[in-house]
């Protein structure tokens, strides 16, 4: 019985202790490699991951004995992520004005994004609203902790591999969303793109097929490219901020108005994937053009040169 609880608290103190020598190491020694930073950052995200998985879990095991899991259970532990990876990351995501305002108020609808890199589960704390779900593999449901919370707390759970399984799960979420008026949360992507530039990888149909089968309406968003916090590539991993698109900015970008997809059907499915992928690479490329995004690159030039 001792070696069931001192073990993994050994460990737990052992990968605290080497996460703590190496963000000493990276803020002390007088040129220290990014690749210091890199894993300091990183080990401190996944021990965040952790901590908000464990709240997460214990959240929606009593939110669900209440019947207000799919209200609460994503949106409680999405914002204890966004707080925690700031205060041991040093990283967060800002919405624009306007943003979160359009976020709230349109439900259900199926929010989608764009996928750079782990980080985006840090975005994800900024943007989640009440009442919403993301998707995911379902092999994550087998992961201690991160499973059990996702479980719990109303995922829809896609199986890639079975191209009917997953219809049957689009149609399931779509009966759901009209049902508890929930939203859902999906990376057309599929997967992460890790570009050092502003792009979006081709789009996937399934949230288009959900929202229309839902009849309700799709709602992008987009983070600017964040390389300059996190490459992945280069083992770069920095504090900072990163935007998210709002709904109106110097360059009149109306990015998270809402996409109707009442009266639309599947033949309207390729159209209305192109539209939302158009309005956000516009959006993408247009933020790292801006004055803001010019300055962040040139601060971030001066620190490695």
């Amino acid at each position: 019985m001792y070696a069931v609880v001192a073990y993994p608290v050994y460990g737990l103190a052992a990968y605290v202790a080497i996460m703590l020598l190496a963000f000493v190491g990276y803020n002390v020694l007088p040129s220290p490699p990014l690749l210091l930073g890199f894993i300091a950052r990183s080990m401190s995200a996944y021990l965040a991951l952790m901590i908000c998985a464990a709240y997460g879990t214990i959240a929606s095991g009593i939110l669900n004995l209440l019947d207000l899991h799919y209200k609460y259970g994503q949106w409680t532990t999405a914002r204890s992520f966004k707080y925690v990876g700031k205060i041991m990351m040093g990283v967060e995501f800002d919405i624009e004005p306007g943003g979160q305002e359009i976020l709230d108020k349109t439900k259900p609808a199926v929010i989608v994004a764009n996928h750079q890199t782990e980080l985006d589960i840090l975005m994800l704390g900024s943007l989640f609203p009440q009442s919403c779900s993301v998707t995911a593999k379902k092999s994550i449901a087998r992961i201690p902790l991160l499973g059990w919370y996702m479980l719990l707390s109303g995922t829809v759970f896609i199986d890639r591999a079975n191209r009917a399984q997953a219809m049957k799960a689009f149609e399931r979420a779509a009966k759901t969303m009209k049902e508890r008026q929930q939203s859902v949360f999906m990376f057309p992507e599929g997967t992460r793109s890790y570009s050092r530039e502003p792009m979006l990888l081709p789009f996937k149909k399934g949230a288009f097929h959900m929202a229309v089968q839902g009849q309700v309406p799709i709602i992008p968003a987009v983070a600017e490219n964040y390389s300059y916090i996190l490459d992945v590539k280069a083992r770069r991993f920095n504090a900072g901020k990163a935007r998210i698109r709002g709904k109106k900015t110097l360059h009149g970008c109306d990015l998270l108005r809402p996409i109707e997809t009442k009266g639309k059907t599947a033949a309207d499915v390729d159209a209305l994937l192109e539209e939302t992928r158009g309005v956000m690479l516009k959006a993408l490329h247009e933020m790292a053009q801006d004055n803001e995004s010019k300055m962040i690159s040139k601060v971030q030039e001066k620190k490695e040169s």
